[in-house]
């Protein structure tokens, strides 16, 4: 219930303050597990996406986040989970994979952190593995924002890309999808 209070107010505040837009949402899967993927350039990101998609989103956050104390209970009654990042944390790929397995979206910023310069950075292969293993689509989105604090921002959400399962899940096989989805964010932010 808090999720969507939540998503109700600050989409008001994005119409409002940022008269963002929002193109492509008729691409979102009705149901079904889903793994997100968006580039990364604010804190702000995980909110703009959220507010962007109809279906309730469950965000990796990076572990330090839960240690801030009034972060930290706002930010898991809204879904979102911890992840140490530097390495494979087992919790955080159990947890996702339940999510995706129960049908549920999980949203992955797959540059592991935001890009100070806007840049595209080159991806880590979490989402694709998650992805890949647990058979479900990956769903593109790019976030544009003008400059200043009252600054448009755009959201183009492209459509689900399906990969073959494969009876062996190779490094290869994630690194290709993972530049496979950062091309197309590329290509989404190029748009409108």
């Amino acid at each position: 219930m808090f999720y969507y209070f939540a998503r109700f107010i600050c989409r008001i505040i994005l119409a409002v303050f940022r008269r963002w837009e929002v193109y492509g949402a008729a691409n979102l899967p009705e149901a079904g597990g889903l793994v997100l993927v968006a580039n990364h350039t604010s804190y702000w990101d995980p909110v703009v996406v959220g507010c962007a998609i109809d279906r309730r989103i469950n965000f990796m956050g990076k572990a330090e986040l839960f240690d801030i104390p009034l972060l930290n209970p706002i930010i898991r009654a809204l879904g979102t989970f911890p992840v140490r990042r530097g390495g494979s944390d087992r919790s955080a790929i159990r947890k996702a994979l339940a999510l995706l397995e129960e049908g549920q979206i999980v949203g992955v910023f797959p540059e592991g952190g935001r890009s100070l310069s806007g840049e595209l950075q080159r991806p880590h292969l979490g989402a694709a593995m998650l992805a890949l293993k647990a058979g479900v689509p990956m769903l593109p989105v790019g976030i544009k924002v003008s400059e200043g604090l009252f600054g448009k921002i755009k959201i183009n959400i492209g459509k689900p890309v399906i990969f073959p399962v494969a009876a062996k899940l190779s490094r290869a096989d994630q690194e290709k999808a993972s530049n496979l989805l950062m091309t197309q964010i590329a290509a989404l932010l190029k748009k409108h």
